[in-house]
């Protein structure tokens, strides 16, 4: 992480020993090779606990807790994550009780306390969203509004081409580089959370999409000297992940494609493996997931529609 955002973080911290820990800690995840954002999360976490128990918490003893890290207790984390609930959402403050845990974990090993205070706070539940899937439909409206030979329409095409074909996440083809690309292999080396490294494929489709692009992409001015495989549309400038976020919701808008997002089509890619008979561990390797909790959350969007594609074959309720 830049030290520029690592000071913004700690801004208004300096009094106590919250800062000084919170640097102590970056420097650690960045020893243990910690994706940068990763540590962001991790860090603002414990930041946005420091703030809250100086300017938000009803406890009477959180001033000194607010000071100093080590003495933040259970009751302080159980109403920090009830306020996370209540000012943002359960799923946000299940995130910072993740990012807590890690850095009462360092507080542990450094032997700054002999018990974290996260040992009994409880995750906070958080409802299942159904996220429906980016089937070939959408994904086709989407791909007719990139028809064309402008810059941008070969661009934006080999990008939905690629999340579409791959189902990978949007840092993981947002954050490639020219150097990462196979044409020969037609395949891709992905970049995923945890430093875990996997190459994929792509088909034929998706391939000449990319070479359209890639084309293009070198007759740009200073190309040559951007190591991303993405562009801006100016400037001589890489397109960032959030940048590619804005350009799926600016197409998806004017597609008619409402919550337009790279995670659908990780969650199509899901359901057509599974419809395809697919296997749950070839799948985990493709996707990039350690967890055998990911294919089951991912799975449930899928299942509810291979459930009613069924259901409609099977036309219950429609005889009489």
């Amino acid at each position: 992480m830049p030290l520029l955002k690592l000071d913004r973080l700690c801004e208004g911290l300096e009094k106590g020993d919250w800062a000084g820990f919170l640097r102590d800690w970056d420097r650690a995840l960045r020893a243990g090779n910690h994706p940068e954002t990763t540590r962001y999360n991790y860090l603002l976490a414990a930041a946005q606990m420091a703030r809250y128990l100086a300017d938000e918490s009803p406890d009477p003893d959180a001033d000194d807790a607010a000071q100093d890290p080590t003495l933040v207790t259970k009751a302080h984390v159980e109403s920090f994550q009830a306020w996370m609930i209540e000012t943002r959402s359960a799923s946000t403050a299940l995130n910072k009780h993740k990012s807590l845990q890690q850095f009462f974990k360092y507080l542990l090993e450094e032997e700054e306390i002999d018990r974290s205070p996260m040992e009994r706070v409880k995750q906070p539940q958080t409802p299942q969203k159904l996220v429906p899937i980016m089937g070939d439909d959408d994904t086709k409206k989407l791909l007719d509004g990139t028809k064309g030979k402008t810059f941008m329409s070969l661009r934006d095409e080999a990008l939905i081409r690629l999340y579409y074909n791959t189902g990978s996440r949007l840092s993981e083809i947002g954050n490639l580089l020219l150097t990462d690309l196979d044409m020969n292999t037609e395949s891709v080396h992905l970049h995923g959370k945890g430093a875990k490294d996997r190459r994929v494929r792509f088909g034929p489709k998706t391939s000449r999409a990319v070479a359209r692009y890639l084309r293009a992409r070198a007759k740009r001015k200073g190309a040559a000297e951007v190591p991303q495989l993405w562009m801006a549309e100016k400037g001589g400038k890489p397109l960032s992940p959030n940048g590619i976020k804005l350009m799926l919701k600016r197409r998806g808008a004017a597609a008619g494609v409402t919550n337009t997002h790279a995670h659908r089509w990780r969650h199509n890619f899901a359901h057509e493996w599974h419809k395809a008979g697919g296997n749950t561990g070839d799948l985990m390797l493709l996707l990039g997931w350690a967890s055998e909790d990911m294919p089951r959350r991912y799975g449930a969007s899928a299942a509810a529609e291979r459930a009613q594609e069924l259901q409609s074959r099977m036309g219950i309720g429609e005889n009489v």
